[in-house]
């Protein structure tokens, strides 16, 4: 399986307001010159994505001038058709590929990825559960009118409440991460009168091909039971009589191309699947998520149905050499529903060529968000696609970085890219793919509000959460006096 383009950098050393050296190439191999700087790499933006007569960039039937004049930039823009789309194509796909071989399958959307009510609500409308991994994720989905039975509740370290919380809602599954975790759902579960089903999370020592902080499979980490010992946790687990066993869960990374890791991970999981049945029923197996999507023109995803019925047909083929039943299968992507649907809007604010060796120059493109609003390039080292989306242009492409207004070296969105040599301040600039994990891991790095989320469809647009204002961040500071409040009196 080769390994994704984008996922390979290792993330800087950085020193706040200190410029850096890394071993990154000023011009990455996978990266060519395109001949039109203008062009939307269609696998990389929203399906729906593209200019206008005056080459403005428009999503969801809107321009975005027109959304960065009325929400203000930067912008999280989210095409509603495109998620509903995909969170269909994704059902559609595993359902199929498991019938064809005599089973069902079930989806969850990985919420991790990018959650609101408003996601929710769409991804529930079709045919997904939610799978949640905090108290607080929980929280949203139940607040969105999500079924409790179709919600799932991950996590390596659940805090009690949020075990109350999930066994009192009705959970459909909590996947049990720890012997601990076990006999603190049980007793959650018998305090409330009720008996909890329950997955045990294996690591099937499959390690993703991808960059080490997504691989989740492998021995030497936080999430789960080694193979060796899930036996005797699924024994516990059925000797509580407030505990129902459903079956195991299994993970082994994320944004993974092919199916050659899934299918290897399917094998031993499945003989795991097997010696279990000797005591007792294994309905289920869940082979989590971490398909991968573009986020340049060097990345080339499987489809998902391709995807769907390599894993499938690989679970089944072990199953039928063992003489076992399929049991049901079940899925969690996240960004694979959700990434491609969302762009940002950047205002351009500086535009500051450096020379970076006797024949190459590159502009860097200093825009007014940055990693408070996109952690992935500091955490990850990912790589992202980015046009001007305010015009067009018939300037020659030049490589750029676009860089963040954050004092920090490694505040960087997009590590290199062509965009034409006459970008300026204050021209639009966005970002392709950022639908999956830029709003859920936003921060306030150096008191930087956190943007709006925009939905867009069908030609209008809503504000699905509003942004942040500086009053906000203010408002949490017990020690700042506000004019008219109990605070200035005392």
């Amino acid at each position: 399986m080769a390994t994704p383009p984008g996922n390979t950098r290792t993330p800087l050393d950085w020193c706040p307001c200190v410029s850096t050296a890394s071993d990154r190439p000023a011009v990455p191999a996978w990266l060519a010159a395109p001949d039109d700087a203008n062009a939307l790499v269609p696998i990389v933006w929203p399906e729906g994505a593209e200019r206008d007569q005056d080459g403005v960039l428009r999503v969801g039937g809107l321009a975005a001038d027109d959304l960065a004049a009325r929400f203000g930039t930067p912008l999280y823009v989210l095409d509603e058709d495109g998620v509903r789309a995909r969170a269909r194509e994704v059902l559609a796909a595993f359902r199929d590929a498991a019938s064809r071989h005599g089973g069902t399958a079930r989806v969850y959307y990985a919420g991790k990825a990018f959650l609101s009510s408003e996601v929710v609500r769409w991804v529930s409308a079709e045919g997904l559960g939610v799978d949640v991994a905090s108290g607080g994720e929980l929280a949203v989905a139940l607040a969105a009118g999500a079924d409790p039975a179709r919600l799932g509740l991950h996590g390596n370290n659940k805090l009690l409440p949020e075990i109350a919380q999930a066994v009192g809602a009705g959970v459909g599954s909590i996947v049990v991460d720890s012997r601990v975790e076990i006999e603190r759902v049980a007793e959650a579960a018998a305090a409330a009168g009720r008996v909890q089903t329950v997955l045990v999370r294996v690591n099937s020592g499959v390690h993703a091909e991808t960059h080490d902080f997504l691989a989740t499979a492998h021995e030497d980490q936080k999430f789960g039971f080694a193979m060796t010992d899930a036996a005797a946790a699924v024994t516990r687990i059925r000797e509580l009589p407030s505990l129902r066993f459903a079956g195991l869960h299994c993970h082994i990374g994320s944004q993974i191309f092919g199916t050659a890791g899934f299918a290897e991970s399917a094998a031993r999981v499945v003989e795991l699947h097997a010696d279990l049945l000797a005591g007792g029923e294994v309905p289920l197996l869940n082979l989590g998520g971490g398909f991968g999507i573009a986020y340049t023109a060097a990345d080339d995803p499987t489809p998902i149905a391709h995807l769907a019925e390599g894993i499938v047909a690989a679970v089944a083929r072990e199953c039928a050499s063992r003489g076992i039943p399929l049991p049901e299968l079940a899925f969690e992507p996240g960004r694979a529903v959700v990434g491609r649907a969302g762009i940002t809007l950047y205002r351009v604010g500086t535009v500051k060529p450096v020379r970076v060796s006797d024949d190459l120059e590159r502009l860097y493109v200093s825009v007014d968000g940055g990693m408070s609003d996109n952690a992935r390039p500091a955490l990850y080292g990912a790589d992202y696609s980015a046009r001007i989306a305010s015009r067009r242009s018939d300037a020659a492409a030049a490589l750029a970085r676009v860089v963040g207004r954050h004092c920090e070296s490694g505040d960087i969105v997009v590590d290199a890219e062509y965009l034409p040599g006459d970008i300026e301040p204050g021209d639009l600039l966005a970002v392709a793919a950022t639908g999956a994990y830029c709003f859920s891991l936003a921060s306030n790095y150096n008191y930087v509000p956190r943007p709006p989320v925009v939905a867009v469809a069908g030609g209008e647009a809503r504000l699905i959460v509003r942004g942040e204002t500086v009053d906000d961040l203010l408002s949490r500071d017990v020690g700042i006096v506000r004019p008219g409040t109990s605070e200035e009196s005392a």
